[in-house]
């Protein structure tokens, strides 16, 4: 049997969230129906990361155990042949056996999109959210580094979790841009994994600072839970999943990689 991984892009507006439900269409359901029809085998895709409705993913990474003779060329062209136009296929490749999309990942990498125009720019309503006053986006950068370091997220997690809390944060930036003359805010965060809406409400309250409701030691409060009064969750649409990462990714080639590689953004894309 093989192992085959795939690296996913979508559009998250029409979408009740990546992982399988009974109440709409879902990215793993939209998958795995696509994965039957095209091999005749009823399987299931197994997801790096869950994202929420209306969340959107540049790099979600699935992986599927299989006994299809497809080669990988034909399983990306296929795949891309028969699923909605909401969902893309970028790349697959063969993984060993104990490959898993969500346990085998060392890091995750998020970005969040912030229309900071004078009036909202209506080809971004669904993938960017809009604020209207303009923000001290130096004020957000130095106070969203204070995540940099391994720390308890608990305090920007909503409802249970599964084990610790604990989680590594890599890198933390924030930054402004222009897209067709848009100014944009991009809040990017890599850590080995994320906790429940923890990105979206540290988003939220960085957003304060880059209102000036609150400072930087207000921001710190909120990190460390003593208080929550300031901790707003930021709108799903304006989040991405950029990339995943696994050990040994920087080895595969540009179209079957041994492990997935995120594709290298520049600071215009989204």
């Amino acid at each position: 049997m093989r192992n085959i991984a795939l690296r996913i892009e979508y559009d998250g507006t029409d979408f009740v969230g990546s992982q399988w439900q009974t109440n709409g269409r879902s990215v793993q359901g939209a998958l795995e129906a696509a994965w039957q029809q095209l091999t005749g085998e009823r399987r299931r895709m197994t997801l790096a990361g869950r994202t929420d409705a209306g969340v959107h993913a540049r790099g979600q990474v699935a992986n599927v155990r299989t006994d299809t003779h497809h080669s990988l060329a034909t399983i990306v062209r296929g795949l891309n042949g028969i699923l909605p136009e909401d969902i893309g296929i970028l790349a697959a490749w063969e993984v060993p056996e104990e490959f898993h999309a969500r346990y085998s990942a060392v890091r995750r990498e998020y970005r969040y999109v912030i229309d900071n125009g004078r009036t909202p720019s209506p080809l971004l309503r669904r993938h960017a959210a809009y604020v209207p006053r303009r923000l001290d986006v130096a004020a957000m950068d130095a106070a969203v580094r204070q995540v940099i370091g391994t720390h308890d997220f608990a305090p920007l997690s909503d409802g249970p979790q599964e084990g610790s809390t604990v989680r590594v944060c890599y890198d933390a930036r924030c930054t402004r841009v222009e897209v067709w003359g848009q100014p944009l805010v991009l809040i990017d965060i890599a850590a080995n994994a994320f906790l429940r809406h923890m990105v979206r409400n540290l988003v939220g309250t960085l957003i304060q600072v880059g209102e000036g409701r609150i400072d930087a030691a207000g921001f710190a409060a909120v990190l460390t839970g003593a208080d929550r009064r300031a901790r707003v969750l930021a709108p799903a649409h304006g989040l991405y999943l950029m990339a995943v990462r696994y050990p040994g990714d920087n080895s595969g080639t540009a179209d079957e990689p041994a492990a997935p590689v995120g594709v290298t953004e520049t600071r215009m894309q989204l």
